[in-house]
C-alpha cells in the first residue's frame, strides 16, 4: 500500500485510516484477513472526499457496515474497505415519511420507528445488519422486506451523489439492482401509522422468536444460503443429513442448519469447504442448487 495515499486520505478526512486492519474485528464471523487499508468515514463529506481520493489512486474499494452476511476470505482484501458506522442519523420529522443514513443499524430503526408509532419495519426486527446494506440485499422476514417500503435511494460515488427511485433499484428476493461503484447514503422510506404500543409488543415477540430458532451461541453471518422457490434451505440440509457437520472450526449449526457457526477457530477456508459439502449434499438428495445469500470477499 502507498503511504503517499495513507497520508492524503488521513489528511483529507476527519475519520479514521488503518492499515492492515484484520477484518476478523469488523464481521459477525469474526473470521477474514487483513484489509489493505480501513476507512472510516465521519460523515458523508468524507465518505465522498475517501470515493474521490481512491478512484484518482485507481485503488479498489468496497463498503461494509455492520459486517453481516459477508464471508471474508482468510488472505484479506487489497484495495480499501468502508466502513459506513458512522453515517447513521434519522429524521421522523415528515413522517410517515422517514429518511435515515445508510450506516444505521437496521434494527434501531425498526426500535424508533415502532416507538414512533410507525408500522412496516417490525417483521424485520432482529435483522442484524444497517440499513444500507440491507437495501443493498432487499432484506425481509415474515411478510415483509424493505424494497416494498423504499421511496428513494440515495447513492454516492466519486463524482458526488445521485437520487434513485426504488422502480429503478428493481428489487426482488434477496437483491436490487444497485449500479457498480456506489454507495447507499441515504434511504427514504415510505411507512404506516400504527398503535406504537402494538408495534413494539411485535417486535418483542419477534425477537424472543428469533432467539428460540436462531439463537446458535456462536458467531455467525445469519442465514447462508437462499430459500429456493418454493422451498426453505434448512429444511433441504436438514433432510441432506448435514445438521452438525464441521469442517476445521466451522459447524452447521444443531440449532438452526441454515447458520454456519465459528467454533472459536474457524477460517473462511473451512466455511467455504463445509458451503460446498452442503451445496453437494443437497443437490445429490433433492436436485435443488443452492444459492449462496453470503457475500464472499476478498482473497481466499
Amino acid at each position: 500500500m502507498s503511504e503517499s495515499i495513507v497520508k492524503e486520505l488521513r489528511a483529507a478526512l476527519r475519520g479514521d485510516v488503518l492499515t492492515s486492519e484484520p477484518m476478523s474485528r469488523h464481521t459477525t464471523w469474526r473470521i477474514g484477513g487483513p484489509a489493505d487499508l480501513f476507512v472510516q468515514p465521519q460523515d458523508r463529506d468524507d465518505l465522498l472526499t475517501a470515493l474521490k481520493i481512491l478512484q484518482q489512486a485507481q485503488l479498489p474499494w468496497q463498503v461494509i457496515g455492520n459486517g453481516s452476511n459477508m464471508l471474508v476470505g482468510d488472505g484479506g482484501i487489497r484495495g480499501a474497505v468502508i466502513h459506513m458506522g458512522r453515517l447513521d442519523r434519522y429524521d421522523f420529522s415528515a413522517a410517515p415519511l422517514v429518511t435515515a443514513e445508510g450506516g444505521l443499524r437496521l434494527m434501531t430503526l425498526v426500535r424508533e420507528a415502532c416507538k414512533s408509532g410507525l408500522g412496516g419495519l417490525e417483521q424485520l426486527a432482529g435483522i442484524p445488519g444497517t440499513l444500507g446494506g440491507s437495501v443493498a440485499m432487499n432484506a425481509g422476514a415474515g411478510q415483509q422486506d424493505l424494497g416494498r417500503l423504499v421511496r428513494t435511494v440515495v447513492l454516492a460515488g466519486a463524482d458526488g451523489e445521485e437520487q434513485w427511485t426504488a422502480e429503478q433499484l428493481r428489487f426482488a428476493y434477496r437483491s436490487t439492482n444497485l449500479p457498480a461503484g456506489r454507495v447507499v447514503v441515504a434511504v427514504q422510506l415510505k411507512l404506516v401509522s400504527a398503535e406504537a404500543e402494538s408495534l413494539q409488543e411485535e417486535v418483542k415477540q419477534r425477537l424472543l422468536q428469533r432467539r428460540r430458532s436462531q439463537g446458535v451461541g456462536r458467531p455467525n453471518a445469519g442465514s447462508v444460503f437462499k430459500n429456493p422457490p418454493g422451498e426453505q434451505a434448512w429444511k433441504l440440509i436438514d433432510r441432506a443429513g448435514m445438521r452438525g457437520a464441521v469442517v476445521g472450526g466451522a459447524r452447521v449449526s444443531e440449532r438452526h442448519s441454515n447458520f454456519i457457526v465459528n467454533g472459536g477457530s474457524a477460517r473462511a477456508a473451512d466455511v467455504l469447504t463445509l458451503m460446498e459439502q452442503i451445496q453437494d449434499r443437497v443437490y445429490r438428495q433433492s436436485g435443488i442448487n443452492l444459492e449462496p445469500e453470503v457475500r464472499i470477499v476478498g482473497e481466499l
